[in-house]
């Protein structure tokens, strides 16, 4: 089995890349443009590296570009692709919309255009995000396939991307899976998120910076999962899921940002000092909560390796041992 993984640099791609050597024989093709998002660093610092590496083809290649003959033959023949590249920063989004659509909705598009010649292709996973349902009332829980209500010019590229996806597969019957991904934490994550944030702010004594609602008495909330719970969910679903079904990948319980800096502080053993902001009267695009209902995966039989609180410790203890990387 060969699979090639696009954003295989990223966060989320790199814990996938990471499972999939420790868990199958398959060999993997990276396909990365290596931008601010995507390191090889990330890569080249996994404890397997140096014995799996051999197992890995890293291609170089900007999907706003359709891929050239060069690419393809680099790639090879593959049998599944797992498509994360992204642009994924809601900021970033809202000042510059259009890089947004370029990157996600065009680069998709020549990426499912590939997809089409792939003669032996069993499955394409595109990653989605739990963003384009825009923000949760209180008690709801979106399904797979509720309506859409993007906040922010991101989830509106995610959820174009993802449209894309099924028309190829209901005009092309191209073999598309959809996931829905709650928000993503593990080692190695860019330095600008929640939770290596929030570690590195505790450990220097800084004000951690809460986002909450206009009163400033209700902090933003999310299901937060592992990157390695995600990815085994992906291989799961590469034996259980069915081409044409969108797929909601949920962490165990949901937990606010107040609740999670005072989790972190527990762990660092520090005190924190938190300010709740409100961020999102001030910049609207910003939601204040997500939330999906992970029952469809239930009841096929998949369940989350490791909990919540035990990922979020090996997490906080990993960066304690790696400043480098906060």
């Amino acid at each position: 089995m060969k699979v090639l993984v696009t954003g295989g640099a990223g966060f989320v791609g790199h814990h996938l890349i990471e499972h999939i050597l420790k868990n199958t024989d398959w060999s993997v093709v990276s396909l990365d443009r290596l931008d601010t998002s995507g390191t090889l660093d990330r890569l080249s610092d996994l404890g397997i590296w140096a014995e799996q590496k051999q197992r890995v083809t890293i291609v170089h290649h900007d999907l706003k570009a359709a891929l050239n003959e060069h690419v393809r033959q680099r790639i090879g023949d593959v049998d599944v692709i797992l498509h994360l590249a992204a642009s994924s920063h809601v900021d970033r989004s809202i000042d510059d919309p259009m890089s947004f659509v370029l990157d996600n909705v065009v680069g998709t598009c020549h990426l499912l255009e590939y997809a089409r010649t792939v003669d032996r292709l069993q499955t394409f996973l595109y990653f989605s995000t739990d963003e384009v349902f825009g923000p949760a009332p209180d008690t709801v829980r979106f399904q797979e396939w509720d309506r859409y209500k993007s906040g922010n010019p991101y989830a509106a590229s995610k959820a174009g991307a993802e449209e894309l996806c099924v028309a190829y597969h209901n005009t092309y019957r191209l073999p598309v899976m959809i996931t829905h991904t709650m928000n993503c934490y593990g080692q190695r994550q860019s330095p600008e998120k929640y939770i290596p944030s929030t570690i590195r702010k505790i450990l220097s004594g800084e004000i951690v910076i809460v986002h909450a609602d206009a009163t400033k008495t209700r902090p933003g909330s999310r299901f937060y999962i592992h990157a390695r719970n995600v990815a085994s969910a992906v291989l799961f679903l590469l034996e259980k899921g069915q081409w044409g079904e969108k797929y909601n990948i949920v962490g165990e319980r949901e937990v606010d940002n107040m609740e999670l800096a005072f989790l972190i502080s527990q762990i660092l053993d520090r005190q924190v000092t938190c300010e709740m902001v409100d961020f999102h009267s001030s910049r609207p695009g910003h939601d204040l909560r997500y939330a999906l209902d992970g029952s469809k995966m239930s009841s096929l039989g998949w369940k989350l390796p490791v909990d919540f609180e035990n990922s979020l410790r090996r997490t906080v203890q990993w960066y304690t041992d790696h400043p480098e990387w906060l």
